[in-house]
């Protein structure tokens, strides 16, 4: 079973940054994604950053690019998320996913594409 747990949400002011982490345990990784999604209240649940466990590619959402940076520490089974001149929009509980197997064809932005998550971490950032 495979078991994932957030951590470094809080709150932040505007233009400030924070690093969210997503241990996983359970199993051994082939080259499924680990995702980062966010909801905040009253909306759906976004993808905001994957990464690949073992080629190490990288997804952003548009909304994200060149202000967050996923990456992830093999030894550890650890993923990271650098969050740098955070807005008030990003405010919302984050959470991390990853799918079963890597293999096959599906979008790595999908919700519906990951099979396990965590149980998040709140982000605020005041204005």
């Amino acid at each position: 079973q495979v078991q994932l747990v957030e951590s470094g949400g809080g709150l932040v002011q505007a233009g400030g940054s924070l690093r969210l982490s997503c241990a996983a345990s359970g199993r051994t990784f082939s080259n499924a994604p680990m995702g980062w999604f966010r909801q905040a209240p009253g909306k759906e649940r976004d993808f905001v950053a994957a990464i690949r466990w073992i080629s190490g590619n990288t997804y952003y959402a548009n909304s994200v690019k060149g202000r967050f940076t996923i990456s992830r520490d093999n030894a550890k089974n650890t993923v990271y998320l650098q969050m740098n001149s955070l807005k008030p929009e990003d405010t919302a509980v984050y959470y991390c996913a990853t799918r079963g197997v890597g293999s096959g064809i599906y979008d790595v932005t999908f919700k519906g594409s990951y099979d396990y998550w965590g149980q998040g971490t709140q982000v605020t950032v005041s204005s």
